[in-house]
Parts: structure tokens; C-alpha cells; sequence
């Protein structure tokens, strides 16, 4: 618990300061990824960015709704928080997290008030908050050479934001997912070993060069 790494008696003091005391959770997410790179910062570090849902059985925690986790592996009542974690070879550590907020929640205005979400608060899709934890990243000039995410987040937008930005990325696509080739024949199968045999010397320059 929190408490007892902070050496309380009791859970009370970091109630209230979670529940009922003011405080700035954007603030401090920053303090948290300053503190993080002053001993993780690498200029070949990846951004990872994920999500992970948290099981819930009421209908009052922000953000919670009937939907798909793989926490649980199934649709089922819970929130989501998408996540953005800093890894490089001397260790790893969260430094950006956002809560998804279906439009079941953005769309009824009395159920956000009574959450006390912010009132200008619009819906966003996981891949908007992820490219917006990119861009906070980019903002603060977080050190980073790569983006990692599975398909959720193999979007345009993120990959023309990393493009723009220099940056490598490995983002997981959807199996109908369309590609553009440079090869004369454009393939729609095959192993990479197999493709990379059939390239012909002009080709390959043109990869290296990045105009592939």
C-alpha cells in the first residue's frame, strides 16, 4: 500500500491528500517524468505506449464502462488508462498516463460534472491521448529514439507525428492493413528474409537513404 511505503499507520493521510486536498495531477505527472530522466534519460531510450483496463463493479468511477480489457481478457465493466512508459538501458519507469473516457461519459454532461471531470473535457480515442503523450514527450524534449505500441495505436496520425519529429517507431498494424511498396511488384505475402533477397542494388540504396 502507499501508506506503508510511506511509513503511515494508516491509510487517512494519503486519503486525503488523494480525495480531498487541491493539487495539480498534470504538475505532477511532469515532476514524476523529470524525477524518472534524471536517471533513465537515453538518447536511444523507446517510448512504449499501452493501455491496461482496471475491473470495476459499480457505475460511478470515472470512465467506467462496459468494455474491452485484457486485463480480463473479455468486454466487461471497467475503466481504461492508457499508459506511456520510458525504457532504456538503465531501467525503465512511468512518466504519462491518460483515462479514457467513453463517449457513453463525454456525451452526458450531468455524469461528468458528478465525477468532477474537467467541463472542457471532449471525447478523445485512445490513439489521440497516445499522440498527445508523444507530443507532451516531444514538448519537454524527453530524450527518445524509438515509439513502441501494438495495433490500437498504429494510426496515421502517429506515425506522420513520429515521421515529422525524426523519430524510429514500431507500431503494430491490423492484418488489412494497406502498405505501399517500393518494389515494382508489390507483394502481398512472404517472409522479410524473402523480399529482402529480391531487392536489387538501386533498391536497397533507396532504403538505406530512407526514401523507401
Amino acid at each position: 500500500m502507499r501508506a506503508e511505503a510511506a511509513g503511515d499507520k494508516g491509510p487517512w493521510r494519503q486519503q486525503d491528500l488523494l480525495f480531498r486536498s487541491r493539487w495539480d495531477a498534470d504538475a505532477l505527472r511532469d515532476v514524476v517524468r523529470d524525477y524518472a530522466l534524471e536517471t533513465l534519460a537515453d538518447d536511444q531510450a523507446v517510448l512504449v505506449v499501452d493501455e491496461t483496463g482496471f475491473l470495476k463493479q459499480g457505475k460511478k468511477s470515472c470512465g467506467e464502462a462496459r468494455q474491452y480489457t485484457g486485463s480480463a481478457g473479455k468486454i466487461t465493466n471497467c475503466q481504461i488508462g492508457v499508459f506511456a512508459t520510458y525504457a532504456s538501458r538503465h531501467g525503465h519507469a512511468f512518466i504519462d498516463r491518460a483515462l479514457y473516457l467513453p463517449k457513453t461519459w463525454t456525451d452526458d454532461a450531468a455524469r461528468m460534472k458528478a465525477a468532477h471531470v474537467p467541463p472542457d473535457t471532449k471525447f478523445a480515442t485512445k490513439p489521440q491521448l497516445a499522440l498527445a503523450m508523444i507530443e507532451r514527450a516531444l514538448a519537454a524534449k524527453v530524450p527518445f529514439a524509438w515509439v513502441a505500441a501494438d495495433s490500437v495505436y498504429g494510426t496515421g496520425q502517429i506515425e506522420a507525428a513520429l515521421r515529422r519529429a525524426g523519430k524510429g517507431y514500431v507500431l503494430g498494424v491490423s492484418c488489412d492493413h494497406l502498405f505501399m511498396s517500393w518494389a515494382d511488384k508489390p507483394r502481398i505475402g512472404g517472409s522479410a528474409e524473402q523480399i529482402a533477397r529480391d531487392l536489387s542494388p538501386s533498391q536497397w540504396q533507396r532504403l538505406s537513404a530512407g526514401d523507401g
